[in-house]
């Protein structure tokens, strides 16, 4: 770490407007970084060349005065974004060596408002998992983890699907990283990694160009170190795309400018059915903390109930398989990506597919088709999305008597690698009070509130009405400044 690897997008856009240094400066600071962070397994691709030339690109762009609002800030992209010319892999064996002849919608924008690619981060195959280890690539571990790279005393998940993003930002060697939220994929590796992270709501940023999970449940968000450097980077990400039938066009807001500390009579929700059991005390103690900051600031915490959150899990892991059992269908061996021949057509799919697709990728395809055939539609299907639409109600009810939702982000703190990875429901419970957002199409933001007893992160999380990220930062930057978290993790202090 570096006193440039250690900016925030905020200070980094201060320093350069004010000539302290050169984007070049910046992105070769980051590059260097991406190097030495090699033993955590965080990038698929690096990228410094493009890095260095887009670097070189953005200083010229500031000194013709022509500096756009992410202009010369090193960033990490998530490899389940497209980004032409650019290996796309979506943490994937079937996928290994796709190059893209196109950009994802969020990336073009991040590049048109002067970002610099410093390379793409791992994942959980196809965005499925909450531990960032199901990646044919291998698996990444949190720079939280004791003891020095390569020689952890014990390796800690950076949580998933989006642990690769969490990672890069979590050790210093991006400024910030685009995630995907489908089940909590943002949040949970935020809260697991000390890190902020917003999902914002569902159509708020384009889904185009980005290898599809579940259609109806996924959306891109930012990943940063600072609530305020969430606000810059998403303001970049949002906007809408005729190219996506479900981005929303509505105009982006300034979200930076929302950030104004003021939080006076704002209703704070806190749902009676998130204390669930075995919910740790110290997840606990912190939630109750966090009302207590936030009433500290002139908010007024109101009890909710959310009746329905009880069946989100289910709900969540019948519709999510279901639409990637239909998504993944196109990998075949036919058009692109990794072909296993057979002797017949019918067997070249099956081989492909199943050299192809890892096993949690295979149980969810199987699971999705399961629910999806003739016999079973209306009693798993239908059933799901009923029970998806009671969970809207619930949270449309909740919002009449209050402006955004507390809650924690995940039930537990971060576990080491290879505790639940054989017992998949153990794994599914670690989205417990994220899902239910992904479901109703929600934002939801993690902000680092504290540590455990064993030293790793905690996070809690927000929920806001739909298309009102403003409030949900502004709340958001309250709770880090009062929970003032400066630690570091362990390979850095």
């Amino acid at each position: 770490m570096t006193a440039l690897t250690n900016l925030t997008m905020a200070s980094a856009l201060d320093g350069l407007a004010k000539k302290e240094f050169t984007a070049v400066e910046l992105a070769e600071a980051h590059v260097r970084a991406v190097e030495s962070a090699r033993p955590f397994n965080i990038f698929i691709t690096e990228t410094p060349d493009a890095a260095l030339s887009m670097a070189k690109a953005s200083d010229e762009r500031r000194a013709k005065g022509e500096a756009g609002p992410m202009d010369g800030l090193p960033i990490a992209v998530k490899d389940l974004f497209c980004t032409k010319g650019i290996a796309t892999t979506a943490g994937s064996k079937i996928l290994d060596g796709f190059m893209p002849e196109y950009e994802s919608t969020v990336t073009s924008q991040l590049w048109r408002d002067g970002a610099v690619l410093l390379g793409k981060v791992n994942l959980d195959e196809f965005a499925m998992g909450s531990a960032t280890i199901t990646a044919h690539q291998g698996e990444t571990v949190s720079p939280w983890s004791p003891g020095q790279p390569g020689q952890w005393d014990r390796k800690i998940v950076a949580g998933g699907s989006s642990g690769g993003s969490a990672a890069a930002v979590a050790a210093r060697v991006a400024l910030g990283a685009t995630g995907t939220d489908t089940g909590g994929s943002i949040r949970q590796p935020a809260g697991y990694t000390g890190t902020v992270g917003i999902k914002p709501t569902y159509g708020r940023c384009s889904r185009w160009g980005i290898v599809a999970y579940a259609s109806s449940l996924d959306q891109a968000g930012p990943m940063t170190r600072t609530v305020e450097d969430a606000a810059i980077m998403l303001r970049s990400m949002c906007g809408f795309d005729p190219k996506d039938s479900t981005s929303v066009d509505l105009p982006v807001p300034d979200f930076r400018a929302a950030l104004t500390g003021d939080i006076r009579g704002l209703r704070i929700g806190i749902p009676k059915e998130y204390r669930v059991e075995g919910l740790s005390a110290e997840i606990d103690a912190l939630w109750t903390q966090g009302i207590e900051w936030l009433k500290d600031a002139g908010a007024v915490p109101v009890e909710i109930s959310l009746p329905h959150t009880k069946y989100a899990l289910a709900a969540y892991y019948i519709i999510a398989p279901a639409e990637a059992s239909s998504n993944l269908a196109r990998y075949d061996g036919v058009r692109y990506g990794l072909r296993v021949e057979g002797g017949s057509l019918a067997e070249m799919y099956e081989n492909t597919r199943g050299a192809g697709f890892g096993k949690e990728v295979q149980r969810r395809i199987l699971v999705g088709t399961y629910v999806l055939s003739a016999g079973y539609y209306d009693a798993y299907y239908n059933k799901a999305r009923q029970v998806r639409t009671r969970i809207k109600w619930d949270f449309d009810e909740a919002f009449k008597s209050c402006d955004v939702i507390l809650t924690p982000t995940a039930p537990s703190t971060p576990f080491a690698i290879g505790e639940k990875m054989d017992d998949p429901v153990q794994m599914y419970l670690n989205d417990v009070f994220t899902v239910p957002i992904n479901l109703a199409g929600l934002p939801g933001l993690s902000v680092p509130a504290g540590q455990g007893a064993d030293g790793l992160p905690l996070g809690l999380q927000l929920i806001g009405r739909p298309f009102d990220e403003e409030t949900l930062l502004r709340v958001g930057q309250v709770v880090e400044k009062a929970a003032n978290v400066t630690a570091l993790p362990p390979f850095m202090a």
